[in-house]
């Protein structure tokens, strides 16, 4: 299909927008500038991004818990998100502005909707992986995130929250499926807030740690965190009616404390997960359980699929892995 054609108004309406940000963004730097000239702003201090909205982040000072100022980035930065560690220099009106950002230890990143990778998350330790009952969870899914957080080097837990929906239709179903991820050394914690069933395990999981929180909508992120952190009142979506999936309801990322210490970063409801970044190295890699068998096929470029010698197959064969985990990285490798 041949790329649309914009006609000469539409182009000069996206000149005129884009010349209006450009306008907008220098006249933002002058003012800081004018105000660092000035003396305007107070010294240099260590803050913490707590939320972030286009072109202003919420900062915390490392030394005012709670304590929120609104500030621009200087224009030679690139673009932060929640968790990164700042430097930055406060004006009047809780306003300020980020001089400069340390280096990460770690990055939650994801595709945006062009496909250019995007950090959601900055200086985590955990990614914790929420599902339900419903929506479904799909182990495809699952295992996606499971494969982003290990490409990345940062240990994937698994809740199982609303576990209240159980019944005998589907518990069985579910009890095989978590076994699965349990047998390859992954933590599963299951969770209900109606009954707060799990929620004191979360808290010492959680404690003294960076954190988020991702899954697809509707699986009771929100409901979570509201149990996890009374007072903090995240606004709570309904499953839709005709699709069975959640409706989105939190639009950035945002930290949370835990009073005993701790962070935690609830970001944007998700559905789908793409790995299209990842090369086929880090694809097997993020199987956790393959990773003994690599390197020890009779050839080379073997593909994992009916080659003599297949390490792979071999395993798979005695019971060392599974078939559905086989399943799933075919899949994604295939770019279903």
């Amino acid at each position: 299909m041949s790329k649309r054609r914009l006609n000469r108004r539409q182009n000069w309406r996206i000149q005129k927008i884009q010349q209006e940000r450009t306008k907008r963004a220098e006249a933002r730097e002058d003012r800081v500038q004018e105000q660092l000239q000035a003396g305007e702003l107070g010294g240099e201090q260590m803050g913490t991004v707590i939320a972030h909205y286009g072109s202003q982040l919420d900062i915390e000072p490392a030394d005012q818990p709670d304590t929120l100022y609104r500030c621009h980035l200087r224009a030679n930065l690139p673009p932060l998100v929640t968790g990164d560690r700042v430097i930055w220099r406060a004006g009047s009106d809780l306003s300020g502005v980020v001089v400069a950002v340390q280096e990460r230890d770690s990055e939650l990143c994801r595709p945006d909707s062009r496909g250019q990778l995007k950090p959601v998350a900055a200086n985590i330790d955990y990614i914790v992986q929420v599902i339900a009952p419903l929506p479904t969870p799909h182990p495809n899914l699952i295992d996606r995130y499971l494969v982003a957080a290990e490409a990345v080097g940062i240990e994937p837990v698994i809740l199982f929250n609303k576990i209240d929906l159980l019944n005998d239709s589907n518990r069985d179903h579910f009890d095989q499926l978590l076994d699965r991820y349990q047998s390859i050394g992954y933590r599963v914690i299951h969770a209900s807030t109606h009954s707060s069933t799990g929620l004191e395990e979360i808290k010492g999981l959680l404690k003294g740690h960076t954190s988020v929180f991702v899954g697809q909508s509707g699986v009771g992120k929100s409901s979570l965190i509201n149990a996890l952190l009374p007072g903090v009142d995240i606004r709570v979506g309904a499953l839709s009616e005709q699709t069975g999936k959640g409706t989105h309801t939190t639009t950035a990322a945002r930290l949370f404390h835990f009073p005993a210490g701790g962070n935690l970063i609830d970001s944007p409801g998700i559905r789908e997960f793409g790995l299209g970044h990842i090369d086929q190295a880090t694809l097997i890699e993020g199987f956790r359980e393959f990773r003994p068998f690599l390197g020890y096929c009779r050839f080379r470029d073997c593909q994992h699929e009916q080659e003599p010698g297949c390490a792979l197959l071999e395993a798979l064969a005695e019971g060392k892995i599974s078939q559905k985990r086989l399943d799933s990285y075919r899949h994604i490798l295939s770019g279903n």
